[in-house]
Parts: structure tokens; sequence; C-alpha cells
């Protein structure tokens, strides 16, 4: 008797006990057809990236301690969009020749996973051509707006498996993208019905009466909240240039020193200072003003790294050099081969629409300055890969210059030498070597032309 209530109580407590959850994530599965030449993980803003390896038959094994959230699992080419969170154990596998059609996730926290796959696939098809959803007058956009939030919602109540603490913040999320919608429409329906005098009317907008903007936690957990917020912010800035007659850069930091949430704040400052650093006519005065305002320290180390690296790419300086690049009539080509000339470098890509409208201006200066001591080059950043897009292009175009391929597109020595985030991108570069300007105007933009006269080129 003794023994069996021993027993009984060893049962009991075993029974008891509550299971820990892991804190961290498992990734694993296979990727058949073909090797990718790089896997890796990534944060959306690309501000973690961790390089996951991929063994000779196609299958991967990874263990992962990040902050919960939104990843993507990219192999250079096809993307796996992923909701990550302490106890996910996922299994992904696909065939790289049919990546959309046998995309399959399983395991622990695949039926958010499944949902979020379905969500994106679905969404499209219930909005329509962007042409006709934002052309819709005010009554009729709200109400489809409102029933693709509730054909989403449908989908989220009915998927199974789906914890409830997911369910919870997602129906916030869902909210907040019909919000953001709601949002965006007034500058959309301009656009697309082409009525640059429309206005919403004053009601259009009454779900926003009372609105937060200053919730940390959704600011850092949902895409479609910090998305409001950071479109409301910048409309104050907006608005600050046209009243005040501020530059841009004067009227974001005002606005960013009057943002109450400290956390809100500094993401805010981030965002903006890691993609427009670069691209500021005053450097040096742009980073003392983030320093000044960020009380993030790991944000101003990051700051600071890309400073310091701007910095060694300033006017005066000596040019980061790419070495043999592909050039498209054969061989390869340096920029020690050009020196001895001006060398304007357009960096762009065959999928870039904004460098595409470049193409005719950068033609006729091509055309105009031929007998000059200058060379155009257009260096283009696809992948390699890619090189027959990028040859058809240039046949199609009938791009003159010299025409190279970078050994690595974004990842290529060069770019990440001249922290280049966004393309178009044009540099100009003297007769010995040293950068008249990292950030060259447009060939769209008379000031460059301005530039070649003072240089007597």
């Amino acid at each position: 008797m003794k023994k069996l209530l021993l027993l009984a109580l060893a049962v009991s407590a075993f029974s008891c006990k509550t299971e820990t959850k892991p804190d961290y994530i498992v990734i694993s599965g296979k990727i058949t057809n073909k090797l990718p030449a790089e896997l890796s993980i990534n944060t959306q803003d690309r501000s973690f990236t961790e390089v996951i390896e991929v063994a000779a038959d196609g299958t991967f094994n990874d263990t992962l301690t990040v902050e919960k959230g939104s990843y993507v699992l990219y192999d250079s080419k096809n993307p796996v969009f992923l909701y990550l969170d302490s106890g996910y154990n996922l299994n992904i596998n696909y065939n790289a020749a049919d990546f959309k059609n046998s995309l399959a996730i399983s395991g622990e926290g695949a039926a958010e996973n499944n949902y979020l796959k379905e969500k994106r696939e679905k969404t499209p098809l219930l909005i329509g051509d962007n042409a006709s959803f934002y052309s819709l007058n005010e009554d009729d956009f709200k109400s489809k707006l409102l029933s693709i939030k509730d054909s989403l919602s449908t989908l989220l109540t009915n998927t199974p498996g789906i914890s409830e603490n997911f369910k919870t913040s997602e129906q916030k999320e869902l909210q907040y993208n019909y919000l953001a919608g709601l949002n965006v429409y007034e500058k959309a329906h301009r656009y697309f019905a082409k009525d640059q005098e429309f206005k919403a009317s004053d009601d259009f907008l009454k779900e926003f009466d009372g609105f937060d903007y200053s919730n940390e936690a959704d600011y850092k957990g949902s895409a479609s909240y910090k998305k409001i917020v950071t479109d409301h912010y910048i409309t104050e800035i907006t608005d600050l240039m046209a009243k005040d007659s501020l530059s841009q850069e004067e009227a974001f930091f005002k606005t960013a020193k009057s943002i109450p949430s400290e956390q809100i704040k500094n993401t805010f400052l981030f965002d903006f200072a890691n993609q427009s650093l670069g691209r500021s006519e005053d450097i040096e005065s742009f980073y003392k003003e983030f320093m000044s305002i960020s009380t993030n320290e790991d944000n101003k180390a990051v700051i600071t790294e890309k400073y310091n690296k701007l910095t060694a790419v300033a006017e005066g300086k000596p040019s980061p050099k790419f070495v043999n690049y592909e050039n498209y009539k054969g061989g390869t080509t340096s920029l020690d081969d050009l020196k001895g000339k001006y060398v304007y470098i357009d960096v762009w890509a065959t999928w870039c629409g904004p460098c595409k409208r470049e193409i005719p201006f950068l033609k006729e200066l091509e055309k105009t300055y031929h007998d000059k001591n200058i060379e155009f080059v257009s260096l283009s950043i696809d992948k390699v890969s890619d090189r027959d897009k990028w040859k058809k292009m240039i046949e199609t175009e009938n791009l003159q210059g010299v025409q190279l391929l970078a050994d690595n597109d974004w990842k290529s020595k060069f770019v990440q030498d001249y922290q280049i985030q966004g393309i178009p991108r044009f540099i100009l570069i003297d007769t010995a070597g040293n950068i008249v300007d990292p950030n060259a105007p447009r060939p769209s933009d008379p000031k460059l032309v301005e530039m070649f006269t003072a240089l007597n080129i």
C-alpha cells in the first residue's frame, strides 16, 4: 500500500509539473533542385542577419535566440516570410525551381506561419488592381477595406492550431492595417484617379479621433501601427517645412525632438538616419544633431560606424575601387583603368524603376560629352545569376558608356564602401581617382551640367 501511495504521488507530481517553454527557436528543412549560394535569416529591415549553413543535400538546421517578430528566410532569390516566437520548431521545405507551389511549413508554429502565408496570397486578390481600388469613392473604398479586414479575420478564426496570444495580436494588426489603408487613401486617390485637387471629407478619418501615437508595444510589434505613427510624424515634418520654410532635415529633427515616447523617438530617429545620413548635404551637422537627440547607445554606435565610413568617402578623399568587374563588351574593367579621366558612375539595376527613368537623360549626356575627358560608367548591381537580364536591357535600350556588372550585387565591396543603400546612386570621381561628389546630381538634374561646367569638363 505504501508503495502504491508513493507511486501515485510520483505520478501526480510528474503530471502536474509545468513544462518550461524553450527560449530558443529551431529552423530546419530542405531545399531541393538547386542549392542556394547563401541562406540567411533576416529581420525585414536587415538590421539582423545570420547565415544558415546548407548541407550538400540541401538540408539545413539552425537554433536561433531572437526576439519575437517577423523575419525573412532568404536564399538570394526566394523569400520565406516567417513569424518567429520562442519554442517554435519550424520545418521548411521547397523546390527552388517551383518555390511558390512547393513551399511547405510544418512543426511547432506552423499554424501561425501558414495563416500568414495564406494572408499574403489572399490580400492582393481581395484588393484587386491598385488603380481600381484607390479610385473608388470614399464610401465604397471604406466598405471594401472593411470587407477585406473581415475576410482576413475570418481566415484567422478558421485556421486551426493558432495560439490565442497570436490571434489577439493579429486581430489588432488587422485593425491597424485597416486604419493604415484609410490613412493613405487621400494621396493614393489623387494619384490613381488623376485628381490632384482631391481632398477627403472632414469625417473620413474619424476613426483616428483620440488615436494613441505613443503605444510603444504596438510600435515595436505591429508593422501597420508603426506605419501609421511614421506617416503621422512625416505629415508634421511636411507641415513644418511649408509653414516655417525649414529644410527636410531641420523639420525632421525638430519633429523628432517633440515625440513624447523615448522608444518611438529613438527608432524614428534611427530609421531616418540609417537611410538618409549618406544623402545629407552636411553629414557632420546631421551626425551631431542625431547624436544630441538619440538616447539609444546601440543606435548611436551603428550610426557612428556609418558616419566614420561615410567620412572616408567624402569630397577630396581617394575613391574606393572596384577591380575586374565584368564589362559588357568583353573582359573586365577596374576603376584604375579609367584614371586620367573624370568618371561619372551610375549605380543601377535592371529591376529599378527610378534608375530606368534616368536612362534617356544619361544617354543624352553621353552624347553631349562623348569627346570630353569623362567616362560614363553604368555599374549594375544585378545578381550575377541575372547576367542575361542585364545584357538584354543593354541591348534593348542601346545603352552606351562603360557597362559593368558588380561582382556581388549589394554586397560588392565598392557598393558597401560607399554605404549605398538605395539606387540610383551617382558618384563623380576626378582624374586622379579622388572623390568630387559621393552623391552627385542625377542626369536629369540641371545641377549636374553646372558641375561639369565648373570643372571645365
